[in-house]
């Protein structure tokens, strides 16, 4: 057995504090975790922390890849668990024109309604050109145009975001202060 010589002392003080301390890096790892179960069976926004898990490092467009920008993404889980992933990329590869199609990445396992036009599951190019969302393929066709609107009373604008709609499975997708919405399409 261990002698008390050895053994470390602690004060109630000290036993308490590591106590609390145990318990508040339990909430905070745990409690984000459950929240984006999938299994949940409930539609929920992503933030670029879950989105990130579902994203890969870098994606394919246009006979090039371009990394991922994980802190601008975002995406719906739909209550089945598929998925609507967008995230900004760094295109700074790709020439000027492409540049304007190509800021965004745009995965989905879902049709999508947009603006009342259909767009079915794959992987899209976004660009938001003068107050226009150019939805293209990864081959850099164009597939759809929609016009973006703008939030002016968005409190703080980022560079990309995910939020939920006032229209019931509505989802706006930001580029700072324009935006677009995106539904899930009847198959």
């Amino acid at each position: 057995m261990f002698s008390r010589k050895f053994a470390p002392r602690m004060s109630k003080r000290s036993i308490v504090t590591a106590v609390m301390l145990t318990a508040l890096v339990s909430a905070t790892f745990v409690i984000p975790a459950r929240a984006a179960d999938p299994a949940s069976g409930q539609t929920m926004v992503l933030h670029a922390a879950e989105a990130t898990k579902s994203l890969p490092a870098s994606v394919f467009y246009r006979g090039q890849t371009a990394p991922v920008q994980s802190r601008n993404s975002g995406g719906v889980r739909f209550a089945d668990g598929m998925l609507v992933l967008v995230a900004n990329v760094d295109n700074s590869g790709y020439s000027s024109g492409v540049q304007q199609k190509f800021q965004t990445y745009l995965l989905t396992e879902v049709p999508l309604d947009m603006d009342g036009k259909h767009l079915p599951a794959g992987a899209y190019g976004l660009g938001l050109v003068a107050g226009q969302i150019l939805v293209t393929d990864i081959g850099a066709k164009d597939v759809l145009q929609t016009k973006s609107m703008t939030d002016a009373n968005l409190k703080r604008p980022t560079p990309l975001q995910v939020v939920a709609d006032a229209a019931a499975d509505h989802y706006r997708i930001y580029f700072g202060r324009d935006y677009f919405v995106i539904s899930r399409a009847a198959k």
